[in-house]
């Protein structure tokens, strides 16, 4: 057998596992048996309802019958995996409720986890249930997913928000120091005078008086059925760094089957996610009307749904398209995510991205990464059909 025939049977084998899925009668030894141990722990789980753990001196298998052994076997898939890996096999072990809970509630195997979006999602579904053992710990793994997701969305948010409502407020008559200088070099380059080297500003470009009265009100309505994890953690993200923008009124509004205005927890998203708590119905409906009474601008309003749509059809869902007609027939800006996560192939109610796409309303699911452009589009008042396409996103319910 060649070199490549044995390194394939050998992958074949480490993704088929042991066993009677074995057809490989492939032998592993040294390392190859470790990784084929850490894969088997996780997979065969439900199978087993055991883990099946190689000693580190490779000399015999020790066979656990209830609790496995989450922290070692979290150190070695470090050890095994590169990090995109490690991420995917903990989010897997996070849907065996056996072990999320010996995962998620032991505090110092919480702290040994590779903190992620996926992560925090769990913590905020687990919510009351983790015992006060485990809260600080939870909390320093929730901070640090913050601190990271900020870093690294916050100063494309406020660029691309700041700059729609800056080309949204330009006037042509501006004062000297509202000027927009950019823009009006820019504007007046055909004004050039090369003998004295200078350029002739015969239209002036500004940003308009600064008011104490807002630019735009934007509402982010969240439905935090379990489903909605991950959208539920980036919309906290978001939310937060758009409160943090003087030009605009942001409002966060969190639903299942209750609703709650977590506007006031905008300044902190640590405490506003810890406030979250996922799982359960939702009664769309309510949170919508709840979102009606809270504008008062709707000409200027943006109110962007983050839902997968699921009702249950009957008089909730009639209800609920009601408030959809009247909120769009008001002149409020609807925009829907169906999902706010990497993912960006939500599962979702058609007929309800049918019925909002009859009203000219935008449904489609949004990547984390274009999510402040989205925003800046919606501010511009661009045609988000065209923004959708332009960005090889496909709008729900549309025709195609």
């Amino acid at each position: 057998m060649s070199n490549t025939d044995s390194q394939n049977l050998r992958r074949w084998r480490l993704i088929l596992g042991g066993d009677e899925a074995d057809g490989t009668d492939c032998q592993l030894s040294g390392m190859d048996a470790q990784i084929d141990a850490s894969l088997s722990a996780l997979y065969e789980f439900e199978r087993k309802q055991r883990f099946e753990y190689i000693e580190k001196d490779n000399s015999k298998v020790g066979r656990g019958q209830s609790q496995p052994d989450i922290a070692r076997w979290l150190g070695d898939i470090r050890n095994y995996f590169p990090q995109s890996v490690v991420q995917v096999m903990q989010g897997d072990a996070l849907k065996q409720p056996v072990l999320q809970q010996k995962l998620m509630l032991e505090p110092e195997i919480l702290e040994q986890a590779t903190p992620n979006v996926a992560l925090v999602a769990s913590l905020m579904e687990l919510g009351k249930l983790i015992p006060s053992k485990t809260k600080d710990t939870a909390r320093r793994v929730v901070q640090k997913v913050v601190e990271e997701l900020i870093q690294k969305l916050e100063q494309k948010t406020v660029q691309a928000i700041t700059g729609a409502l800056n080309r949204s407020s330009r006037n042509k008559r501006p004062r000297y120091n509202e000027i927009d200088w950019n823009t009006t070099i820019r504007k007046n380059l055909k004004h050039y005078l090369p003998e004295y080297r200078t350029i002739i500003p015969e239209t002036r470009i500004g940003y308009g008086r600064k008011s104490k009265r807002s630019l735009k009100d934007v509402v982010l309505c969240l439905d935090q059925s379990g489903s909605m994890g991950t959208s539920v953690v980036y919309t906290g993200i978001f939310g937060a760094v758009m409160a943090s923008l003087p030009q605009i009124k942001t409002q966060l509004v969190a639903y299942d089957t209750q609703v709650v205005d977590l506007t006031e927890d905008l300044k902190d998203p640590i405490d506003l996610l810890f406030g979250v708590q996922l799982g359960g119905g939702n009664d769309t409906n309510k949170a919508l009307t709840y979102c009606k009474k809270i504008i008062t601008k709707p000409d200027e309003t943006i109110l962007v749904l983050i839902s997968d749509l699921y009702e249950g059809g009957g008089e909730p869902e009639k209800q609920m398209r009601m408030r959809m007609t009247e909120l769009v027939a008001d002149g409020v800006q609807l925009i829907v995510l169906l999902a706010l996560d990497d993912n960006g192939t939500p599962s979702y109610e058609k007929g309800n991205a049918k019925f909002l796409a009859s009203l000219g309303v935008p449904v489609f699911a949004c990547t984390p990464d274009l999510f402040p452009d989205m925003m800046a589009a919606a501010i511009s008042k661009q045609d988000m059909a065209q923004w959708a396409g332009d960005h090889e996103i496909v709008l729900k319910g549309h025709k195609t």
